[in-house]
């Protein structure tokens, strides 16, 4: 018992410090842990470790009695440039961030449970304060959208060929945001404005040349100024159609998230019109407090099958619908201050992202007792449209391909890794501007059989 609680301890510490995700199924990752992302993420029909708590939590199920502790480690590497006509690139120089992962899974007489933590997804940049991002504010702007979960998972076989499973997540999500516009482009976003100062502000939204700059963030590499929590869950099974062949199901929930709230949040408004008679340049600072409202990740659901094809080579592939446009239609703030008389303001941001429909393709070859191979694919549509793509928030890549690969160092212990190439996705706005968008991720596994 005593072992079993270092292990809960363990796994909750590592979720205090879980980052955020750079994603491949628009804010989702295409796979969790290294043996389904050297799949191609596929994922919902075989033993994938602990990780299948995250994937499908009925693959829980296809373990041997017994207990497993997984621990993981990645690095994941987007490459971002964001181009506007006339203008210098602006290369993102957010290019490396380090995500912890493990889970723990006990299974005796054909009940399984646990406990892990994973970075479910995010997306995030980071540009220097003379791109052209930055709209000549001067500042340096950059986002950081993180979404992570303690998942809870129990999974039954019902008899010899019939696994059925769930899981209860607590999920907790954080933001930070840096963002630099045109004034004109700021008051768009505004859907109402309260309070005896912000009839004030008018004359400014109308200044050309004049920038606002919307800003609540922490710096730190694993949360962000605004912060929330709350739940989701997952429901999965696994059938066996003969010895060879097994198909998996699994259906996860929107997430329930708070509102993220951010307390130390400021609106900096650069009067280079001079609209509010301070002089040219002036720049008059609003200090308060930001909400982004609604925040949700989206359900997801699929099926998939994995086939036993000789006693060295499995094949597997899954489809997965996400359903982005839900979640994702709007982007949505409230600003409080009590600066400039106090004001109130309610923004948005259009986002109108279409569903997500995935191909996840993969093999893995037994070549010696000891040593096993993978390659997959994992083949998607760009959710986000090109009239509301913003360089903050590039989730824009689609397909990628990937190998890994799984040595039994003993009995007990074994390691797994995983390489996932994304290659340049290029998508156009009608605003005038493109963003180029590739990846090359690696993820790093050690198992230990209790």
């Amino acid at each position: 018992m005593n072992k079993h609680k270092k292990i809960v301890a363990t796994l909750m510490a590592i979720g205090l410090v879980s980052p955020a995700a750079y994603a491949t199924n628009g804010m989702l990752m295409e796979g969790y842990g290294p043996i389904a992302t050297g799949m191609g993420g596929a994922s919902m029909a075989y033993d994938n470790g602990t990780a299948g708590m995250a994937n499908n939590p009925a693959t829980l199920g296809l373990m041997a009695d017994g207990s497993r502790l997984d621990l993981a480690l990645g690095i994941l590497q987007p490459d971002v440039t964001s181009k506007m006509t006339g203008m210098p690139d602006a290369k993102s120089g957010g290019t490396s961030y380090v995500m912890p992962a493990a889970g723990w899974v006990k299974k005796q007489n054909g009940l399984a449970y646990g406990l892990g933590v994973f970075a479910q997804g995010g997306m995030g940049t980071e540009y220097k304060s003379t791109d052209w991002v930055s709209a000549g504010s001067g500042k340096s702007t950059r986002s950081e959208v993180g979404v992570g979960s303690m998942i809870v998972p129990v999974s039954y076989d019902v008899n010899p060929d019939l696994t059925v499973a769930g899981s209860v997540d607590f999920v907790w999500s954080s933001m930070d945001l840096q963002m630099a516009a045109p004034a004109s482009q700021l008051g768009s976003m505004v859907t109402s404005a309260s309070g005896s100062g912000a009839a004030a502000l008018t004359p400014f939204v109308g200044g050309a040349g004049n920038v606002g700059y919307i800003s609540f963030s922490d710096d730190s590499a694993f949360t962000g100024a605004a912060k929330g929590n709350g739940f989701a869950g997952k429901l999965g099974a696994t059938y066996k159609i003969s010895k060879t062949l097994t198909l998996g199901a699994t259906y996860h929930s929107k997430t329930a998230l708070s509102d993220m709230t951010a307390n130390s949040a400021q609106m900096v408004m650069i009067d280079n019109a001079n609209s509010l008679g301070g002089g040219a340049g002036t720049q008059y600072t609003l200090n308060g407090k930001m909400t982004v409202k609604n925040f949700q990740f989206p359900e997801t659901y699929g099926i998939g099958a994995a086939y036993q094809a000789t006693n060295e080579l499995m094949v597997a592939v899954d489809w997965k619908h996400i359903g982005w446009k839900d979640a994702m239609k709007d982007f949505k703030m409230h600003f409080s201050s009590a600066d400039n008389g106090g004001i109130e303001l309610d923004l948005a941001m259009p986002q109108n992202w279409e569903d997500q429909d995935v191909i996840a393709l993969g093999a893995a070859y037994q070549t010696t007792k000891d040593l096993t191979l993978r390659v997959g694919a994992n083949i998607a549509s760009n959710p986000v449209p090109d009239s509301t793509v913003n360089p903050l928030f590039p989730a824009t890549v689609k397909n990628s391909y990937t190998l890994g690969a799984g040595y039994t160092i003993n009995n007990a212990s074994s390691v797994n890794a995983s390489l996932v190439y994304v290659p340049v996705s290029s998508v156009t706005s009608p605003a005038g501007y493109s963003i180029d968008h590739s990846q090359m991720n690696w993820q790093f596994m050690y198992s230990h059989s209790l």
